[in-house]
């Protein structure tokens, strides 16, 4: 699932492969931008933000999101593309100073937007405090999240105050705090919440397999997330799962450890069925 540190890779591999080159092949293949031609422009970088990402290329900004299915390629020039053709939503192709051609392709990308670089802030400057910026400001994510008045999974998702973690991580931070998902913000040490999810994220940012529990082998990788009806890996409970959202258009599946995590007395959890 695409979070901050998936989108904090891809857009390391499309810099290194991009940046300073000249664009040789340019295609948006949405109606919105679809007639944007940018062939010709020097590709200045390109940098991720929370889970979106900035393509600067001569004086404007491409952006796109990975939602739940996108995926960006590097390939060099004729090299044969890895997913099917109708998926791909976006193409770029550059020379690089040293003559190197490269072709790089967005699959089932979201959000697909082109603006002038100056106005890049009306995309993303609604987004919080990044853990994976340069710019990361633990305090103002501290209070941002702090000031939310629904519950501490539901906390950790809003981008707008700290922008990065998704479900895979605000599961996976409540289970090492033991924190139940449904507990009030206010009854949280969010700054300690915060401060474990930065070093989470930052831990697997270089990391071609995602982990919590240190092992990458394939199903041992979390300690809650989607192991639901399992024993917990800490004391042998059952996992238990249920559903959480902002409203329910944006509900989540969110997965705690009964005796890991105490409920809180506020509320029960909604069973999944």
């Amino acid at each position: 699932m695409p979070e901050g540190d998936t989108v904090f890779r891809a857009a390391h591999r499309l810099d290194a492969a991009l940046a300073g080159a000249e664009v040789t092949r340019f295609e948006l293949r949405v109606p919105q931008v679809a007639t944007v031609d940018l062939t010709g422009q020097r590709v200045h970088g390109v940098v991720p933000r929370g889970k979106h990402l900035l393509h600067r290329i001569g004086d404007t900004t491409v952006h796109s999101h990975l939602k739940m299915e996108g995926e960006w390629h590097v390939y060099r020039r004729g090299e044969r593309w890895r997913a099917a053709g109708f998926k791909a939503r976006a193409v770029i192709g550059g020379r690089a100073p040293d003559g190197q051609e490269w072709e790089t392709v967005g699959f089932d990308l979201a959000d697909i937007a082109v603006v002038p670089t100056r106005e890049e802030d009306s995309l993303v400057g609604h987004l919080g405090p990044d853990p994976l910026a340069a710019d990361w400001d633990p305090v103002e994510a501290t209070r941002r999240v702090s000031a939310d008045p629904r519950e501490i999974h539901v906390a950790l998702l809003d981008q707008r105050s700290i922008a990065g973690f998704g479900n895979e991580y605000a599961n996976e931070i409540l289970f090492v705090r033991g924190v139940h998902p449904f507990t009030p913000t206010s009854q949280v040490d969010v700054a300690a919440a915060i401060d474990l999810g930065t070093r989470m994220i930052r831990a697997n940012r270089d990391r071609s397999g995602r982990t919590f529990t240190g092992d990458s082998r394939p199903g041992r990788s979390t300690w809650v997330y989607r192991r639901e009806g399992r024993p917990c890996r800490r004391c042998g409970t059952l996992i238990e799962g249920g559903t959480l959202g902002a409203d329910p258009t944006r509900e989540r599946i969110v997965f705690w450890c009964p005796r890991c995590q105490p409920a809180p007395d506020v509320t029960a959890a909604v069973p999944i069925s």
